[in-house]
């Protein structure tokens, strides 16, 4: 509808210069809005205030020249105004909705998709937890934020691939040894002293356990670096084994899980760092090995080869995302939690100094969730030690609440997340509002079946009869949806799908309680019918974006 009107206006000045009303043939970009007060119209343009600096016009004067040399073939406008210092608004006549549902209907799976990202290749980074615990609710946070981006993208016609990068080398798997190693000597009766730095929790107890179990008691036998290793080895095998199981839980699966290992393995990070000093982006000071990153835009250098010769991580990030770029990604998104933030300069700088544009490399900032329960804090799970477990919340709420709630504010917003209302079949549970749509309507359409009214096939006469205030409500907000997509995708910002979804099941609930679709009207209900069904096919496609289900019973 927004295009049409483009056009409509593009094609009206071009006609108002061509008469020579107009002064010059240099126009903007046409843009389109919705009033938010009906009175105003069903859609206003600012185009001839726009224009009024190039035409050296009054913007109410350029408004009145758009007017006349208006054309309407498909006849949808019902009238047009110019109001204040030069809007143009728009009036559209009742019969220009209808075609929307018949559009929907006619579309189904694909009603949103578009191809603005075809030929562009991007690759989503998400989750990539340190494996040295289980998931915790905020890793939930980022693993739903960071699908739904990559949804959006594929519904937009990029080529995307999910990849998670397992932090399997350093200090922490290191730590993550000892602690399991110390663990398996306290259950093997040696007094421990277990120090605060070790991984807390009951999980490294169940780990020591296993890993007795596995081998004995020979494990404690051998020299203390080749038992930590070999107790790192076991359980950081073990926590990604149920990492990848609770993603599965999740709806998350991935193109590729990349190993920080491998980076030292294959050589990339001695070959990053060789490269960079060849572009004399990095410097010798002190028996460290610093980057210039202050070159690019960071607040100070820093250090990627410790007095000691072990690398830092910052070394390996520069090595795995030089490794994103060689392998053909045109751009890379990485989905963090809002504590890296501080990060974001020093990546970027290490993309420029490796050669690529800084604005291929984009980062989404997740911030925490507050879990609640009735509204007060949840006190921390036993198992993790300080946190509540991703796989503790999808037990008690399932998994299509998690991810809606997670994805119900911005994500660089904090979250509350309340896990009684998240379980409540009511208008206060945010993911029940906007499945029961859904589940209302296949009753809907299974009652009409049982009437002999299964077709639904469209119907210009029926369309026709789709008059109501409540119903143009609802085309319009089906006719939004394309544009809710394509906006939501280029800013990365999936939440906005899932208040799109609220505002249409709000419409939906609001028309259900004062029209009754199957009637005595066969026509009518056939209208009716087919503008319900376009409703449902929407709710599942926004929520197939999100990773959430579309229950036809609840």
């Amino acid at each position: 509808m927004k295009n049409s009107l483009k056009e409509l206006i593009a094609n009206a000045a071009r006609k108002a210069h061509a008469a020579g009303v107009l002064t010059t043939a240099e126009f903007p970009a046409v843009e389109i809005e919705e009033p938010k007060n009906d009175t105003h119209g069903d859609f206003a343009t600012n185009f001839a205030m726009l224009s009024a600096k190039a035409q050296r016009m009054a913007p109410r004067k350029i408004a009145q020249a758009l007017l006349d040399h208006m054309e309407d073939p498909q006849a949808m406008i019902l009238r047009m105004e110019i109001a204040g210092p030069g809007f143009v608004n728009f009036f559209l006549k009742p019969t220009a909705w209808p075609p929307v549902v018949q559009q929907v209907l006619a579309q189904d799976q694909t009603y949103g998709a578009s191809a603005i990202g075809a030929g562009v290749r991007i690759q989503v980074e998400f989750v990539s937890a340190n494996p040295t615990g289980p998931l915790h609710v905020g890793h939930g946070r980022g693993a739903a934020v960071g699908d739904s981006v990559a949804n959006l993208l594929q519904l937009c016609g990029f080529d995307v691939q999910r990849e998670y990068y397992i932090n399997d080398s350093g200090r922490q798997i290191q730590t993550l040894g000892r602690s399991v190693l110390l663990r398996c000597r306290e259950l093997l009766g040696e007094t421990v002293v277990f120090p605060e730095e070790c991984y807390q929790g009951d999980y490294i107890r169940d780990l020591a356990r296993a890993l007795i179990d596995a081998q004995g008691e020979a494990l404690v036998r051998r020299s203390d670096d080749q038992a930590v290793l070999e107790c790192a080895r076991f359980a950081a095998q073990a926590i990604i084994a149920g990492i990848r199981q609770d993603l599965e839980t999740f709806g998350i699966s991935f193109d590729r899980w990349y190993s920080e290992q491998s980076l030292y393995d294959n050589g990339r990070i001695e070959r990053s760092l060789e490269e960079l000093k060849s572009r004399q982006v990095l410097y010798l000071q002190d028996g460290a090995w610093w980057f210039k990153t202050t070159d690019f835009g960071d607040e100070k250098d820093r250090v990627v080869v410790r007095q000691n010769g072990l690398t830092t991580y910052f070394a390996s990030d520069i090595a795995y995302h030089r490794d994103k770029f060689e392998r053909g990604f045109d751009r890379v998104i990485d989905v963090w939690g809002a504590d890296h933030h501080g990060y974001i300069p020093r990546m970027r700088a290490a993309v420029e100094a490796s050669g690529y544009a800084p604005e291929r490399f984009e980062v989404v900032l997740v911030q925490l969730v507050n879990l609640l329960r009735d509204g007060l804090p949840v006190a921390m799970g036993k198992r993790s030690g300080d946190f509540v477990t991703l796989r503790e919340v999808m037990e008690e709420v399932g998994s299509d609440a998690a991810r809606f709630i997670f994805l119900t504010r911005d994500h660089e917003s904090p979250l509350d997340f309340d896990l009684t209302v998240a379980k409540q079949k009511t208008n206060d549970n945010p993911v029940y509002y906007v499945q029961y749509v859904h589940a209302r309507i296949a009753s809907i359409l299974r009652k009409a079946a049982e009437q002999g009214l299964s077709d639904l096939c469209w119907d210009d006469a029926a369309g026709a009869r789709l008059v109501e205030v409540e119903e143009i409500q609802l085309i319009k907000a089906l006719a939004r949806y394309p544009e809710a997509v394509q906006a939501a995708t280029l800013a990365l910002a999936p939440h906005r799908i899932t208040f799109f979804l609220m505002q249409l099941a709000a419409l939906f609930h609001a028309y259900y309680n004062k029209h009754r679709v199957l009637g005595e009207d066969p026509v009518l209900s056939r209208g009716r019918l087919c503008l319900v069904a376009a409703v449902q096919k929407v709710i599942r496609n926004g929520l197939t974006v999100l990773g959430v289900g579309a229950p036809d019973q609840m």
